[in-house]
């Protein structure tokens, strides 16, 4: 029978060193997996194998150009940042910012998840919608400016039917109660629906200058602001505008008119109206009296 000691002169070597001693390389003298091969003559396999679960000392491992980042990365995260964010602060991809915080979970609040969740849906319909929106409103203005050019301009009967329409559709009206309560008083938001009123009454023979102007508004917007505002856009001094009605502000009505558009409602009345309510009142009979005879 052949020499095997002969022959392979590592053998003692290889079987004088057990599990433990190799341990006791890495985690006493602090070895690396080079050293305790020359040390023992073991295959780097069988070192690795008995090496499991052992972490490599400080020594042997070799500096990272990123560990500042990952470092930062996991700050980051530990603040409560998400991947994306953290990706685009650091300037890396978002696989790599991931791995090396995965193992810390984010906690979010879920009112902030329900926010992006809508913001996400709102994203998706918005894109899957947005040509025909596109069509949509590009019809609309055809559609608008084509009616719009067939008004071209009103004559007085028009003016003074539309005028009347407007009036009995929008303002204030004798009631069952209050028959003889014919006060001409309009109230309304529109700029347009106000100027049309009141070049309805002065077709009438009103004067714009005997008019009495009120501004109806809620007490947290900017009343004096609004009186400027209507002033310009009906033509008449600020000055010659009567106290404003404030509106008592609810915080459970939920508002959405608010803001720097927000100017409240303008209130017009005319002054020793019975005759001219009268005529509106007439004008109105003769309407319904007309209804079914005219021809296209």
């Amino acid at each position: 029978m052949p020499d095997v000691s002969y022959a392979c002169p590592n053998l003692h070597r290889m079987t004088a060193f057990d599990a433990t001693e190799v341990r006791r390389l890495r985690t006493e003298e602090q070895l690396s997996v080079r050293e305790i091969r020359a040390r023992t003559g073991l295959g780097r396999n069988r070192i690795h194998e008995l090496l499991r679960g052992v972490p490599a000392p400080d020594r042997t491992r070799r500096p990272r150009a990123k560990d500042d980042l990952r470092a930062e990365a996991v700050a980051l995260r530990s603040t409560g940042h998400p991947v994306p964010e953290i990706a685009r602060r650091l300037g890396v991809s978002r696989s790599t910012a991931y791995l090396w915080v995965r193992h810390i979970p984010l906690e979010r609040d879920p009112e902030e998840v329900r926010e992006r969740r809508r913001a996400h849906a709102k994203l998706m319909t918005d894109a899957q919608w947005e040509e025909h929106r596109r069509i949509r409103d590009a019809a609309r203005v055809a559609t608008v400016d084509a009616a719009a050019a067939w008004v071209k301009s009103l004559r007085y009967r028009d003016l003074v039917l539309v005028g009347a329409a407007l009036y009995w559709a929008e303002g204030t009206k004798a009631k069952p109660w209050r028959p003889h309560d014919c006060r001409v008083r309009f109230v309304n938001s529109d700029p347009a629906l106000v100027a049309l009123f009141i070049e309805f009454v002065e077709a009438l023979g009103e004067r714009r200058a005997a008019l009495r102007y009120r501004v109806a508004i809620h007490e947290s917007a900017d009343a004096a602001e609004a009186v400027n505002w209507w002033a310009g856009q009906i033509g008449v001094p600020a000055e010659v505008f009567q106290p404003s009605t404030l509106k008592r502000h609810r915080p459970t009505t939920v508002r959405r008119h608010t803001g720097t558009t927000y100017r409240g409602c303008l209130s017009v009345e005319v002054p020793r109206s019975r005759r001219l309510y009268w005529k509106v009142e007439g004008i109105m009979k003769g309407v319904a009296d007309g209804i079914g005879t005219t021809k296209r």
